[in-house]
């Protein structure tokens, strides 16, 4: 493991001249240096596109099924199987709007991401859908006897996200599948996986999934592009007319480098997940003593014990605001979360943490630390020093940067 600070190598730098530290990936990441250098030679070759007929379409073409053959070997589905998307968001929706009809009832919980949360309450008033929501426990477990009455054989569909970026709890699906067969046997099963296609086994047989959505630049793609799994033989309507592409489930001319970029790291990921996920999980017990030893009081959120998303940390500074601590955060060169990138700007605290019953002060304090593959144990010490401080700070002087004194 390198010693140097990666924002060094990469000229990422604040105006103090010190490398900054990007602990946010859960929002966004960087998009990998070996995926960045492989599509930077595959553009200067050939750039067009897949549906034309002449030799630089063919190529276009026999990249993006390459690429679908790679993501489809990350998640264990067959290559037919795989829609391509803008992103996690389009393809959550594609799979909640394309599966369900006017009146179908629907079941979730109340931790999904907003794009989930939002497509059903669309849904609701477009389509009179049911939305049924289960409430998790106070570290995020959705657990079988609440999913269990939510359930019956009127239901359509159920979606339950495989990890969640916040909380940081990952979802035993595979179990909860069991029990949605047993009681809506007739029921579709959805799965967001954006925040755990990478760092979690994702296996769509294994977890007797009817839907998968990822997204590529939370494993080292390009933004903009993600994917669908669909179960062979599932009808799907499309959001919206057009062209034949991806099996007339997606209409439009394919994102052809988002697409190779995502194969490209879907095949990386696939080879070291296992080897990151161990890594990331020690850098993030480091980063949490080290918090707890010198940024005290301060309140684990999600899993207690640790067995959730290695390279995810939410804590809670009790009587500070998380959002003010992202501010005075920022200006030291951290880059940090209160929650979900797409909830961003709302005033009140994440929708997540006040579904775990933490009540308003510790909601209103949370703070969500991510990283990336790029993050070194170095990092984390000056992520440590940099966190203390600003904590340190903001408790002496409560209204210049967080407290509930102004």
């Amino acid at each position: 493991m390198s010693s140097e600070a990666p924002g060094a190598k990469a000229g990422a730098r604040d105006a103090s001249g010190r490398p900054r530290l990007h602990l946010d990936h859960n929002a966004g990441g960087r998009v990998r240096p070996e995926v960045a250098a492989a599509l930077a030679e595959w553009l200067g070759r050939d750039a067009a596109n897949p549906s034309s007929l002449h030799a630089a379409g063919r190529r276009a073409r026999a990249a993006v099924e390459e690429a679908r053959e790679r993501v489809a070997a990350l998640v264990g589905a067959e290559p037919a199987e795989i829609v391509f998307t803008s992103g996690g968001t389009e393809a959550n929706a594609l799979a909640l709007a394309g599966s369900l009809g006017r009146g179908a009832r629907s079941v979730t919980t109340e931790i999904e991401h907003v794009s989930v949360l939002g497509t059903l309450e669309r849904l609701a008033r477009e389509r009179g859908v049911e939305v049924r929501r289960v409430a998790p426990d106070p570290e995020g477990w959705i657990g079988a006897a609440a999913l269990a009455a939510a359930l019956d054989r009127g239901v359509a569909l159920v979606s339950i996200g495989w990890a969640n970026g916040e909380a940081g709890t990952i979802q035993p699906i595979a179990g909860l599948a069991a029990v949605i067969r047993d009681l809506a046997p007739g029921a579709l099963l959805h799965a967001d996986a954006v925040q755990a296609v990478g760092l979690c086994r994702v296996d769509v047989r294994a977890a007797d999934l009817d839907l998968l959505s990822l997204s590529g630049h939370k494993i080292g793609a390009l933004p903009g592009v993600g994917a669908l799994f669909v179960r062979r033989g599932l009808g799907l309507e499309p959001l919206w007319g057009g062209g034949p592409q991806e099996r007339e489930r997606r209409p439009g001319t394919e994102n052809v480098p988002g697409i190779v970029s995502l194969g490209l790291a879907a095949e990386i990921a696939r080879r070291e997940r296992e080897g990151w996920a161990r890594r990331a999980a020690r850098l993030r017990e480091g980063l949490w003593r080290g918090l707890a030893e010198r940024a005290a009081p301060v309140r684990r959120l999600g899993p207690a014990d640790g067995d959730g998303l290695p390279s995810t940390l939410s804590v809670s500074f009790l009587g500070l605001r998380g959002d003010a601590l992202v501010v005075a955060l920022d200006l030291e060169g951290v880059a940090a979360s209160t929650g979900s990138a797409c909830a961003a700007g709302a005033a009140e605290p994440s929708h997540v943490f006040r579904a775990l019953g933490l009540g308003e002060e510790v909601a209103a304090g949370a703070l969500r630390l991510s990283f990336g593959p790029e993050l070194s144990e170095r990092d984390v010490g000056l992520a440590i020093d940099r966190i203390a401080a600003v904590v340190a700070r903001a408790r002496r002087a409560p209204g210049s940067v967080g407290g509930r004194a102004a």
